[in-house]
């Protein structure tokens, strides 16, 4: 094992684990809202790569003009779920809830599937393909890409729900959903943000990390269930816990992939979420109730 070889492992599950660490965040914004896992998730960052392709494909729009439109697009489609698919079962119980978020991915899947095809699709690098290199690594540009983002999307939200009025009246949700409604916050469109948000932050993963692994209508699935064991191992509501779970597994794909063997990359996830389950079913960096956000 040589230096290079070390930081090239250490990059790549920065990388990944970044986006993972998004789709964590995205299932943290709905379940602190909502007290349910939105299995759904992974299809946002599915449909926010496909979706972009495609619109590139159709229209030759610049692409930062591309990105913008898609995310609004995928952000719609989040607003739409929830009006059309969560409210009118608001409620059911959390476990009723869970099983209407995977007919929604079915469907958002099968929707893909059906209108912009099977095959793999792929958006060009923000900023060039040419690698470069660093004590031996090699690194392509699109990959501080995706650590940048992701860093400015976490600062973002952390501003929202620090310094915003509505990030309050989220995060008042959060902690005790009837105390909020009795204050005078409206839930509703509290959760309906939630899923704005959640699906936004989804489709700009899905986004930045198609010019490198290219993606495909069932990719969402995977993504999906790793982003929940980020999450969980994180601490399941707890943000900055989830991000933190995000990178973990990411370093443990790389490290895992590289020194015992590839097939241990798709493994790590649900072997790390046993290990917690059994072990610390709250998460690494479990909080109190009224701190999940």
């Amino acid at each position: 094992m040589t230096t290079a070889s070390l930081l090239q492992f250490l990059f790549s599950g920065l990388m990944v684990g970044a986006i993972y660490a998004l789709v964590a965040l995205g299932l943290n914004v709905v379940f602190n809202a909502t007290g349910a896992v939105n299995f759904a998730q992974g299809e946002f960052s599915m449909l926010g790569g496909m979706l972009g392709a495609a619109l590139l494909s159709a229209t030759g729009l610049p692409l930062p003009v591309a990105f913008v439109l898609t995310v609004a697009a995928v952000t719609a489609v989040g607003v739409l779920m929830e009006r059309l698919v969560i409210r009118p079962v608001r409620h059911a119980d959390v476990f009723n809830l869970i099983i209407v978020t995977i007919g929604a991915s079915i469907l958002i899947k099968g929707g893909v599937m059906v209108s912009l095809g099977k095959n793999a699709a792929g958006l060009p690098a923000f900023t060039g393909e040419r690698p470069f290199r660093i004590l031996g690594a090699t690194f392509v540009p699109q990959a501080l890409w995706i650590l940048g983002v992701a860093a400015a999307i976490v600062l973002a939200l952390h501003l929202f729900f620090d310094r915003t009025l509505l990030g309050r009246a989220m995060r008042a949700v959060a902690t005790d959903r009837e105390a909020a409604r009795l204050m005078g916050i409206d839930v509703r469109r509290v959760v309906m943000l939630s899923f704005a948000l959640s699906a936004a932050v989804g489709a700009i993963g899905g986004l930045i990390v198609t010019p490198v692994t290219l993606t495909i209508y069932d990719a969402g699935t995977m993504l999906g269930l790793k982003g929940f064991a980020a999450a969980v191992t994180g601490g399941l509501g707890n943000t900055f816990g989830g991000i933190a779970g995000g990178l973990v597994l990411g370093l443990l794909e790389a490290f895992g992939g590289g020194l015992i063997g590839s097939e241990f990359k798709d493994v790590a996830a649900f072997l790390l979420l046993l290990l917690l389950l059994f072990l610390r079913p709250r998460g690494l960096f479990a909080r109190g109730q009224s701190e999940r956000v």
